[in-house]
């Protein structure tokens, strides 16, 4: 088992009862950013039996796939207590999981923005007419 699939299987392990996170959201947990399909991907071919990959749903409140049975997702995330719609989950933004909790204290720096200097001469790559 790679190391980023235990922490894919440890993340959605933590995922309570009655909240839901996205495939993205997981892999930004992970620490992999951007590997939402990889997320996807093991989601459907998990074995243990432990794992709530029910909890685990696409961008923007969307289902996505459940080993192909959307159905039982959809039941189980409703027996939690989720309000679910045909494609989505309702009232998402509050019931998404927080993968990674931002610290408030922190203040981020934003990047300087430099003075815009633009060349005087002719555009680059024109000929002349």
């Amino acid at each position: 088992m790679s190391v980023f699939r235990r922490r894919v299987i440890s993340v959605v392990r933590r995922i309570p009862a009655g909240r839901v996170a996205t495939y993205g959201d997981v892999a930004k947990a992970a620490g992999q950013p951007g590997a939402a399909r990889a997320v996807g991907n093991i989601m459907s071919h998990l074995s243990e039996r432990d794992v709530p990959a029910h909890r685990v749903i696409a961008a923007a409140g969307r289902l996505g796939g459940f080993g192909g049975n959307v159905e039982m997702k959809r039941a189980l995330l409703r027996a939690e207590g989720l309000l679910v719609g045909p494609t989505t989950v309702r009232d998402f933004a509050n019931r998404r999981w927080p993968s990674v909790t931002p610290d408030p204290g922190r203040v981020r720096a934003r990047p300087r923005k430099g003075p815009k200097t633009r060349s005087r001469g002719k555009p680059a790559g024109r000929g002349t007419r």
